[in-house]
């Protein structure tokens, strides 16, 4: 199949073969519905996104984070979400107005030796964003079940055969095992913040930016670290695509009715990973920092802490529980990433099994030999490792994004207006210094 997009002026090629063809429109939208029942034909893309934001990677800085410094980096973690809410609508958006998603776009504006070193680098990314994918869930199942790491490295490589059952049965059932997912992650902290009894007056207070986070050096590298971690790249190539999955209006009505709906659903989706990142470093704060144990800084210590000092018995367990949801669901998203970038920026129509398997084999032989050498403080080390990695990368995708979305030949009268245009390049400049310190400091 393939698309003609309205705004042709900026763009090399009048036509573009459609993202993710065999799901492209494949979701029908109501014409002439009220707005519950057309708000719920866009829901889905939003968390397929949202699960990006709270991945396995991101815990580690989250308990650092409140482990250290009780509640005061909480205002980092909204900021970091608010962040990511901008740089998600400008990926909707994209899609939406040009039938493009990134990949597409950058492969269309950039010369093949540029478009080829962006595809690296997004493949990098993705292949970091899986590595941590399979060292949480490995984790996870030594938490739950005593499993070595080295065995659950292993059973996470069968996942493959769960997608390929998935993927043949309809993209609706895919967010909706995502979002139930999301659902289940969601219970297990409502009930870990019930038990652990944050003060409702540090929290709030913790949500006001202070200096004390840019003056003092750990708590700004912690906060650094949160940053970093928050917003991932392929969630922007993931997002410009899947919201081309709903069978809106190829017209400027039916684009700007789509752009308006798939805001609210992304920007609904990101709030419910705001909490659940807040409530990790919330959770660690109320447990850690108030009781004297202000080193935890890892996934496994917090586990075996929790229930001790909670003194109940079912805190660590679901703790473990909603890490390993948290591993399972970023394993779909990015399987989908995965796709949707080899196609963008290749033209290149691989089978989803073959994909995948590449990109969970990359994953799987680095985190087996740290597990079988290093053991579990080696693969700690490399979850952490793998979200420098996903620094360096982030840059290469949020640059084209906001350029693009600027352009009015590209976006035609979905350009960005003057105000986002400003707001998207601070939002930009912040991140890429913020990102690109936290790598010089760990690498120095």
């Amino acid at each position: 199949m393939e698309a003609t997009n309205t705004s042709m002026k900026g763009w090399r090629q009048e036509k573009v073969t459609n993202s993710l063809g065999d799901v492209h429109s494949s979701i029908h939208v109501p014409t002439n519905a009220g707005f519950f029942k057309t708000l719920m034909a866009y829901l889905g893309p939003g968390m397929m996104v949202a699960v990006g934001y709270m991945d396995p990677g991101n815990w580690a800085t989250d308990i650092a984070g409140g482990a250290q410094f009780g509640y005061r980096l909480l205002s980092v973690v909204l900021i970091s979400n608010l962040f990511a809410i901008l740089l998600q609508h400008l990926a909707l958006k994209l899609g939406i107005a040009t039938g493009r998603d990134l990949a597409q776009a950058c492969r269309d504006h950039f010369s093949r030796p540029v478009a080829f070193v962006l595809w690296l680098l997004a493949e990098i990314a993705i292949a970091a964003t899986d590595l941590a994918e399979v060292i949480g869930s490995a984790i996870a199942l030594n938490l739950l079940f005593g499993l070595p790491l080295t065995v659950g490295i292993l059973i996470t490589a069968l996942d493959v055969l769960l997608l390929l059952f998935l993927q043949n049965k309809g993209f609706q059932l895919m967010e909706r095992i995502v979002s139930s997912l999301i659902f289940l992650i969601v219970c297990c902290f409502g009930y870990e913040l019930l038990v652990s009894r944050p003060d409702m007056a540090d929290v709030i207070d913790g949500l006001l930016p202070r200096t004390e986070i840019v003056t003092n050096p750990g708590m700004l590298y912690i906060a650094i670290g949160i940053l970093g971690a928050t917003v991932m790249p392929h969630n922007l190539y993931l997002h410009s695509s899947i919201v081309q999955t709903r069978d809106f209006g190829r017209d400027d009505a039916g684009r700007q009715k789509a752009i308006k709906f798939a805001t609210i659903d992304s920007t609904v989706s990101l709030f419910l990973a705001f909490f659940i990142n807040a409530a990790i470093l919330m959770l660690s704060a109320s447990a850690f920092h108030f009781t004297g144990n202000q080193h935890v800084a890892d996934i496994t210590d917090a586990y075996h802490l929790l229930d001790p000092i909670l003194g109940v018995k079912m805190a660590g367990i679901l703790f473990a529980v909603a890490l390993l949801a948290s591993g399972q669901n970023s394993t779909l998203t990015g399987t989908l990433a995965g796709q949707i970038v080899m196609e963008g920026f290749l033209n290149l129509r691989v089978k989803p099994w073959l994909r995948r398997l590449i990109t969970r084999l990359l994953a799987i032989v680095p985190a087996l030999v740290v597990a079988i050498l290093y053991g579990e403080q080696g693969t700690s080390e490399l979850l952490v490792f793998s979200q420098v990695i996903l620094s360096l990368q982030l840059s290469f995708a949020v640059v084209p994004l906001v350029s693009f979305t600027n352009d009015e030949l590209k976006m035609g009268r979905f350009a960005n207006p003057t105000w986002i245009r400003t707001l998207s390049w601070i939002v930009a400049g912040i991140i890429i210094s913020l990102n690109a310190y936290l790598l010089w400091d760990t690498i120095v």
